[in-house]
């Protein structure tokens, strides 16, 4: 079972890029997509489905902006769009497939680097989450909640850790966060199999960031305890130049 994360940073766009030609070569079963930018008649559903993939997607009522899908080759046995929060999915954050034995969510959680409103929307969205992930955790206890979160762990996780430490997605309230999220029962999976540093997920544009690896860890697989004896391997995907962000491939028993 192949799982690949996967903020786009729209899907429309990167398409043109040769998303399609990559996703066809990875010949993953699971595909969790963040920031499609579209909406679902702007998704490319006949293309995906000539990979052998069922879309499903969960869009913001904001055109361009935001919006969460999962594609998969095996037929959900149900599929949850939001989390009957009306603000966070007003905004197309979270969808969830549940399988046989396992549920996948493919998440976005939101930026709050362009100011302080969008900073306190972000620390309310982490307190929900938590509690909606820990309720959710009694009706599907074995979860991989693939996606973007929007924070570096720890300072391995971030090329420049002192110059970011005031920044969002680096502050220590975030990281805390994540600290407190992984002991309710989640592993960071990339983390479980892989110790060394310089390995990141989003890079700026500027700078010449990509091609220095001046880069952060933000986007994750996030599995359950009682599957982590099912990872095999993870990986980070950095040659796949379809966004600012690169794929993870999560592969499980």
């Amino acid at each position: 079972m192949k799982i690949i994360t996967y903020n786009v940073n729209g899907i429309r766009a990167a398409m043109k890029k040769g998303f399609i030609e990559w996703l066809k070569d990875t010949n993953a079963d699971v595909v969790c997509i963040q920031e499609t930018k579209a909406q679902s008649d702007q998704i490319p559903v006949f293309e995906f489905a000539e990979l052998g993939y069922q879309t499903y997607s969960f869009s913001a009522q904001k055109k361009g902006y935001s919006g969460v899908a999962i594609l998969t080759k095996t037929q959900p046995l149900h599929v949850e769009y939001g989390m009957g929060i009306e603000k966070y999915d007003s905004e197309g954050r979270f969808i969830r497939a549940d399988f046989a034995d396992f549920s996948v969510v493919s998440v976005y959680h939101p930026s709050g680097s362009s100011g302080e409103d969008r900073q306190a929307f972000k620390m309310e969205w982490l307190a929900d989450f938590t509690n909606y992930v820990n309720e959710l955790k009694q009706a599907k206890p074995q979860l991989v909640i693939s996606g973007d979160y929007n924070i570096c762990h720890e300072a391995i996780d971030i090329h420049d850790p002192k110059g970011n430490a005031k920044n969002s997605g680096f502050l220590p309230e975030e990281r805390q966060w994540m600290t407190e999220f992984l002991s309710t029962g989640f592993v960071d999976s990339f983390r479980y199999l892989n110790k060394e540093p310089h390995h990141y997920t989003w890079w700026t544009y500027r700078f010449n960031a990509r091609t220095n690896n001046k880069g952060w860890r933000i986007d994750y697989h996030m599995v359950t305890e009682n599957m982590k004896n099912r990872i095999k391997k993870v990986s980070i995907i950095p040659e796949a130049y379809h966004s600012d962000h690169c794929p993870g491939m999560l592969e499980m028993e």
